[in-house]
């Protein structure tokens, strides 16, 4: 099906140069995916951490399940490594909150 671009209201169909340099971009955007996820999880994982690092401070003791919530954090990239798995950590429920279990503290 040919492309079509729109140049001062006209609507003018693609040459076959860009057709094809179209479909390198979108095939780039497709491929960058897993990687764009990844760099999602990252964040998220980030946040994550934050909200315990006051744990951390020397006057404080942290619980042995928190640390064990933050080494599963610390993990992820090396435990979760192909797209399905990151589909699956960023899947969320109707009310937009990351559902997996490995998000729970």
């Amino acid at each position: 099906m040919p492309r079509y671009k729109n140049i001062n209201g006209v609507k003018i169909q693609y040459t076959a140069e860009e057709e094809t340099a179209r479909d390198l971009e979108i095939k780039a955007w497709e491929d960058a995916a897993k990687d764009r996820k990844l760099e999602r999880i990252k964040q998220i994982r980030s946040i994550k951490l934050q909200e315990t690092d006051y744990m951390a401070n020397s006057d404080y003791t942290m619980p042995d399940d928190v640390k064990t919530w933050r080494q599963a954090m610390r993990d992820i990239p090396a435990n979760y490594t192909t797209e399905t798995e990151y589909d699956k950590l960023l899947a969320t429920d109707e009310n937009g909150n990351l559902t997996h279990s490995v998000w729970s503290k």
